[in-house]
């Protein structure tokens, strides 16, 4: 994805507050060698990339100043309650950049599983992302985790991921954590009330 930003001169709170009320957002670029740089950027065009998964996770190109860069975003704050962006954090890359970042797991073909088709079982996704490191440049937009062939009783762990040479899942200490599982359908069991029998009706006594 392509963005732009513009170089920002400007500093300090006051500067960022009319900056945002003429519709930009304060930033900041760092990192491959080079010395920080503050920009701007157009708000309504930032908060619409934002809502892109991809903005979030796979490799930008910002043009600055007529140059194109390779950046990551790298962190970012939003208004507690009003739909606005009031600053960003990008980081430079090149081809020795190595990363720890954090990107989305699809899962695909978990109803064509025979869990679910034939078993009727259910799928629990553990986790929604996973964080990885590798070269900035062999950074996946995402990690696809196939559940076409899982059965019944199975889980899904780190280790049976198939990643790329050179990327290398982060689990913090965690031995092999769980990503999916399998969940059996839960059998009710009707149970039905006793009858009880009305106690017979005793004869009357003649007068």
């Amino acid at each position: 994805m392509k963005f732009t930003a513009f170089e920002r001169n400007l500093q300090g709170t006051g500067a960022s507050r009319r900056l945002r009320i003429s519709g930009k957002v304060p930033g900041i670029v760092y990192g491959a060698g080079q010395e920080p740089k503050n920009i701007e950027v157009d708000h309504n065009a930032l908060y619409h990339a934002m809502r892109k998964e991809a903005f979030h996770s796979s490799i930008l190109e910002m043009d600055l100043g007529g140059k194109v860069e390779k950046v990551l975003l790298r962190d970012y704050q939003t208004h507690p309650y009003k739909q606005q962006v009031l600053h960003v954090d990008f980081q430079r890359i090149d081809a020795t950049t190595r990363i720890h970042k954090k990107v989305p797991l699809h899962f695909v073909n978990e109803a064509e599983s025979p869990a679910v088709k034939l078993d009727k079982c259910l799928i629990n996704h553990a986790v929604a992302e996973l964080e990885i490191e590798c070269l900035a440049e062999k950074l996946p937009e995402f990690l696809t985790i196939d559940l076409g062939h899982v059965v019944k009783g199975q889980s899904i762990h780190v280790d049976d991921l198939k990643l790329d040479a050179g990327v290398k899942v982060l689990t913090h200490g965690r031995k092999n954590p769980i990503i999916a599982s399998v969940v059996e359908p839960v059998v009710e069991e009707i149970v039905a009330a006793p009858v009880v029998a009305e106690p017979a009706k005793g004869k009357g006594k003649k007068k």
